[in-house]
């Protein structure tokens, strides 16, 4: 789980945009590795749901490739490695920014080698977010986009391509694209995948375009409408700081007992 900011740390003026990220990878987890690899052994397996993509031995062997590079992600960044790690377990990566890039280059060869396939749309997401991390947001739309394009409208993964395409407008500094982004999310995400986390960014990029009452108010859907998740909990300590800085949602209207009155 990622560290909690503090109040302070909030009031920072890069905490939401930190913020977010944090959110991130709180809500998500071991969750994007999982999901990613279901697709790639749904991919390997077979199936009704699946079939078509496997129809032809390239279809087959991409999804192979896909599968083993993203192994890649298992292995750990040498300072996560903790003193009960498996000693035979595979040489750890010095930096995150090694890891990364070591995943950019293995999911690129499979869209090499097996280009237009199922596999490769797929590589698309990791990459993409991969890019993010390393502060290459051009690159990552291009290839969120590409996901985005390639998979079916209801694909559950299609909601964290949009979150990350969100993020990359948020990183160039263009917040109007990013707080359209993050409102597809929300109006386009008809799974219980990243349920809220667009209502949620919409509240931080308010903040950072200075909106700090409609933040509030975006917050406050949040807590209201996902109540006992951890993103509802996240909204409600945004909601905590505007508070002192006297951003308050308004309270809910109160209803006429008496319609006849007036």
């Amino acid at each position: 789980m990622a560290e909690k900011l503090t109040r302070k740390e909030l009031r920072a003026p890069d905490a939401f945009q930190k913020a977010g990220f944090q959110a991130r990878e709180w809500l998500q987890g071991k969750q994007r590795l999982v999901l990613l690899l279901v697709v790639a052994a749904l991919l390997i397996g077979g199936g009704a749901a699946v079939g078509s993509y496997l129809s032809n031995r390239g279809e087959s062997d991409a999804s192979k490739a896909l599968a083993t590079a993203l192994k890649v992600v298992e292995r750990p960044v040498r300072a996560e490695i903790q003193a009960s790690s498996d000693p035979e377990s595979e040489a750890p990566f010095s930096t995150r920014k090694e890891k990364d890039e070591e995943l950019i280059k293995e999911l690129t060869e499979v869209g090499q080698k097996f280009p237009r396939t199922r596999a490769a749309i797929t590589a698309e997401l990791p990459i993409g977010e991969a890019q993010l991390r390393l502060g290459r947001p051009d690159d990552a739309m291009k290839s969120l986009q590409d996901f985005v394009k390639g998979m079916p409208s209801d694909e559950p993964l299609r909601a964290e391509a949009l979150e990350g395409q969100g993020y990359a407008y948020e990183a160039k500094g263009q917040l109007d694209q990013a707080l359209s982004t993050f409102d597809a999310l929300s109006r386009d995400n008809k799974s219980d995948f990243l349920s809220g986390i667009g209502l949620y960014h919409r509240g931080r990029i308010l903040i950072e375009q200075g909106k700090k009452q409609e933040a509030a108010e975006a917050f406050a859907q949040v807590s209201s409408a996902y109540p006992n998740t951890p993103v509802a909990r996240l909204a409600a300590d945004r909601l905590a700081v505007l508070a002192e800085e006297g951003f308050k949602p308004a309270p809910p209207p109160t209803p006429n007992l008496n319609p006849d009155a007036g």
